[in-house]
């Protein structure tokens, strides 16, 4: 099947080469000549403009979009309804907001341009393991396109099967499904991001519990100097806490045990907030999922002047000075 894709960076170039790999015809754009370069050295066939890369796509033509959310997609999207026809597809497979989705659905939708919004989990590990996509759209379109998700999707592998009422969808065993409407891919994806923060900033805690047992501050015959390369690696072994994220846990510990190339600052995409306030909107409690958007938060700043008026307060009320104070 051909596809056009815009957007080559770490997620959009490596779904090109997987789909060229599995013997689909990718026409590309970027604004990156380098990465154009390199995709067309791959056998991708590269378009210098949006102009070229409609012109080089045949009837009834679909264009993958993998750019950040917001203004970039915005822009990108807007600006191939005005020169695709009735009958083609857009596709953005980025990490867009839901509600876009639907604006830009019905934009398209007046002149008879399909919109489909594709949540697409896997990151740089997407080439050989395929992704994880959750679809949203009509389900004709979502249908012309299944090709194109069948290549990239992971498929069955080595996962134990699950066992699933007859009749359900085989989809979702290969790795991806059809969520719902226009909105419900990217939804279903940001609600997978909100879960995601939760699980890394659990191990993160756990970690550092472990990392600071041989603390001088504790009693001498209670401090264990934890090798926590190993703990990473044994609990990847029939642990009931084991997890991709733990597997890449411990590749990055084995790598550097004191993870010192990194700074501790963590940033947030949105998929987070998002989360926060669909759940705010449905009265649910996400107690877990709201701690770990505001450790990110936490994570770019030395100290805050809420730890500030703690100590003051701590002060005011037993005397209690920092540590910095006392030794002065």
């Amino acid at each position: 099947m051909q596809l056009g894709i815009v957007g080559l960076g770490r997620m959009g170039g490596n779904i090109a080469r997987r789909l060229m790999r599995g013997g689909h015809e990718c026409v590309v754009h970027d604004r990156d000549a380098r990465a154009l370069a390199d995709l067309g050295g791959e056998g991708a066939t590269p378009a210098a403009d949006l102009d070229e890369l409609v012109s080089r796509l045949v009837s009834p033509r679909t264009v993958w979009v993998m750019l950040p959310a917001g203004g970039p997609t915005d822009e990108t999207v807007a600006a191939l309804g005005e020169r695709l026809a009735a009958g083609d597809c857009v596709i953005d497979g980025g990490n867009s907001f839901y509600r876009d989705d639907i604006r830009r659905a019905e934009a398209l939708g007046a002149r008879a341009i399909d919109y489909l919004d594709v949540g697409t989990s896997g990151g740089v590990w997407g080439l050989e393991r395929g992704y994880c996509m959750m679809v949203g759209g009509a389900a004709a379109a979502v249908e012309r396109i299944d090709p194109i998700l069948k290549t990239l999707a992971p498929g069955v592998g080595q996962i134990p099967r699950t066992r699933r009422a007859a009749g359900a969808d085989p989809r979702a065993e290969l790795g991806y499904i059809h969520a719902g409407p226009v909105g419900a891919g990217h939804f279903v994806k940001m609600v997978h991001n909100g879960i995601e923060y939760g699980l890394m900033q659990a191990y993160a805690e756990g970690f550092d519990i472990l990392s600071g047992k041989s603390a001088a501050s504790l009693p001498q015959d209670e401090r264990y100097d934890l090798n926590l390369t190993d703990v990473a690696e044994v609990w990847r072994r029939g642990s009931v806490i084991s997890s991709w994220l733990l597997d890449l846990t411990a590749q990055a510990l084995a790598g550097d045990a004191r993870l010192e190339k990194y700074s501790g600052r963590v940033e947030d995409s949105g998929e987070g907030r998002w989360t926060i306030e669909a759940a705010i909107e449905e009265a649910v409690s996400v107690d877990v999922l709201a701690a770990a958007l505001f450790a990110r938060f936490r994570s770019r700043q030395d100290h805050t002047f809420g730890e500030r008026l703690l100590s003051a307060m701590r002060f005011g009320f037993g005397g209690h000075l920092e540590e910095a104070a006392r030794g002065r």
